[in-house]
């Protein structure tokens, strides 16, 4: 694996377990450049997206903008590499989407989990861009399903006559002329509805709309909600824990944001602003941290976008009340700095993968994958250690121990036929058939260092929960 221009900086001691604690990296605070104007003959980056997929690694995708920093109908690549050890280092990038010259390229992309089990979902656009689209003429809109963590692709495919356009399916969008989806993150609802969020120019005035795109058979056919904003821009979505929908919208100013009660398929008629979160109008990230209905005690977002009225100072913000207040916010880029978009690691440390340009010059933005933890974020005031390690807690009903544990845990079974480990990502990594036996010790050796969740059944079909945490 190619270490990619690794700039990794210590910022604060090295982490300390203590009597027990989460596993994590080593450091607080680690910084890998991916990408430098004129890497691999393209003189510029841009719209980082980040997901972790199911089997743990991180794949971060980015515009190759080959011949200048300039938007769609510039001839542009979608490219994409993993991370195995943490966002450290990286793979070569290989080639989502290949542009072959001034209209035919491609951008702005948007990634998901998709339903399949090792499935991502990647969204975007190419062609004459978002303002010289028309309905006969449109900027269009693609799919593309990765079916192996991220490792290869499939051909996109163009799903613009869902959304718009002359040959759209929805007669009432026929005579819109635009649409892009908000890059970095999508969205993959407790009901399995894929969602994405697009920005729509409705007229030739050039405004445009927010609408969320989703689909409920895996990407196979897509519907168009109500509108969420006029004069919003890019935005994204996550899911309350009561199943709600919460959309952030790019705007000057105040951020803006509405809600959805019906799973995204229409929106409040007005949005409203978050008086904790003032950003200039700059795409950003927004995606669900822990959740107590998820062996967590506490729900918590995360949200990242610049900070103040300018492209600089990418600041990630924490909620603890679903979106309603932001009231812990560190800079993490205090500097030149524009668009970002986060995941969440196995260990359960924090990625971010944002555009930065520490010269200050225009146009001239490297990309850089930063990972840190909880702790770190809030200044020692909240930690994922009672959430990871708190033995027999009122959600849990199965005894584990030792907790933490090294190499292996033991269950008492009592008269449990089978148990499943799930990591922190949803992934099962390993199943297991009891015998009739009143204790059972499991082998953990092989799992990374993490958090780790145990569904059993019994033999009455009685489902008890667990958690244990992996050094």
């Amino acid at each position: 694996m190619k270490i990619s221009n690794l700039f990794k900086i210590t910022l604060l001691a090295i982490f300390s377990f203590g009597g027990k604690g989460f596993a994590q990296n080593d450091t607080l605070f680690t910084r890998t450049e991916l990408y430098h104007p004129g890497d691999y003959g393209s003189t510029n980056y841009r719209i980082p997206a980040v997901i972790t997929a199911k089997d743990g690694s991180i794949v971060a995708i980015t515009d190759k903008r080959k011949f200048n920093e300039g938007d769609l109908p510039q001839d542009i690549d979608i490219v994409c590499n993993r991370s195995t050890d943490g966002g450290l280092t990286w793979s070569e990038p290989y080639t989502i989407a290949l542009g072959t010259g001034v209209n035919h390229g491609f951008g702005d992309c948007a990634v998901a989990w998709s339903n399949d089990e090792n499935g991502l979902i990647a969204v975007f656009v190419g062609g004459p861009g978002l303002w010289n689209s028309t309905p006969s003429e449109p900027i269009r809109s693609y799919k593309s399903y990765s079916y192996d963590n991220g490792q290869t692709w499939t051909e996109p495919e163009d799903i613009t006559h869902f959304i718009f356009g002359d040959n759209c399916i929805i007669p009432e969008q026929q005579s819109w002329r635009a649409s892009f989806f908000g890059s970095g993150n999508g969205l993959l609802t407790s009901t399995g509805r894929i969602m994405f969020v697009a920005a729509i120019r409705e007229g030739s005035a050039q405004s445009l709309n927010n609408y969320a795109v989703y689909s409920d058979d895996n990407g196979m056919t897509w519907q168009v909600s109500g509108r969420a904003s006029t004069g919003g821009d890019e935005a994204k979505v996550t899911e309350l824990v009561d199943g709600r929908i919460l959309m952030s919208i790019r705007h000057n100013g105040k951020r803006w944001y509405n809600i959805s009660s019906n799973g995204g398929q229409s929106w409040r008629p007005n949005v409203s602003s978050w008086n904790d979160i003032t950003a200039p109008a700059c795409n950003g990230d927004m995606i669900r941290y822990t959740s107590v209905d998820q062996w967590s005690n506490k729900n918590r977002l995360l949200h990242s976008v610049p900070k103040g009225t300018q492209r600089t100072d990418v600041t990630v913000y924490l909620s603890y009340d679903e979106g309603e207040t932001w009231p812990v916010s560190k800079t993490i880029v205090p500097y030149s700095s524009a668009y970002s978009s986060l995941c969440i690691l196995p260990d359960g440390t924090i990625g971010l993968y944002v555009e930065e340009n520490p010269s200050g010059v225009m146009g001239n933005y490297s990309t850089a994958f930063y990972n840190f933890s909880l702790e770190w974020l809030t200044d020692g005031e909240d930690s994922l250690n009672d959430d990871a390690v708190a033995e027999n807690s009122a959600n849990d009903s199965l005894k584990v121990y030792p907790n933490p544990a090294i190499s292996y845990i033991s269950i008492d079974a009592g008269n449990i036929k089978k148990i499943k480990i799930v990591n922190i990502n949803g992934k099962v990594v390993k199943k297991k058939t009891l015998n009739e036996t009143s204790e059972t010790k499991i082998d953990i050796s092989n799992l990374p260092s993490g958090v780790y969740f145990i569904e059993s059944k019994d033999v009455n079909g009685v489902i008890k929960e667990g958690k244990f945490v992996k050094y």
